[in-house]
């Protein structure tokens, strides 16, 4: 999260935030998703990233796995008790037989997720 004194409001879908507050979500509580700033090299990139999965990490551990628009590049984040459980349970139920994300990035996914391996050529 970052800092910052003021109200949120998505750039996607323009949820705000009900109170003031001191840091900024690192995804939209709305429609879960968030701005790319910068890739793993550190270049700027500015895109958007938008929710494309669900990882139940444990009982009561969730993250969002996101992908960027403009360059492609997945990430995660942790999920809130402010998400909306509406747009989780949507993310989550999409069928797996067309992944939102493309199968070349298959080891990108594995690595986020804590797992190691390459896919047979």
């Amino acid at each position: 999260m970052k800092e910052k004194n003021q109200i949120y409001k998505c750039p996607v879908c323009g949820y705000l935030l009900s109170e003031i507050s001191s840091e900024i979500p690192d995804h939209c509580p709305g429609c879960l998703s968030g701005i790319h700033e910068a890739d793993v090299e550190g270049e700027v990139c500015g895109g958007m990233l938008e929710p494309v999965g669900i990882w139940v990490k444990g009982d009561e551990s969730f993250e969002i796995i996101q992908r960027c628009r403009l360059c492609g590049e997945m990430t995660s984040v942790e999920m809130t008790e402010k998400d909306s459980r509406i747009k989780v349970l949507s993310i989550a139920s999409k069928p797996l037989s067309s992944p939102p994300f493309p199968v070349e990035r298959l080891e990108e996914l594995t690595r986020i997720m804590g797992g190691s391996g390459e896919l047979p050529k």
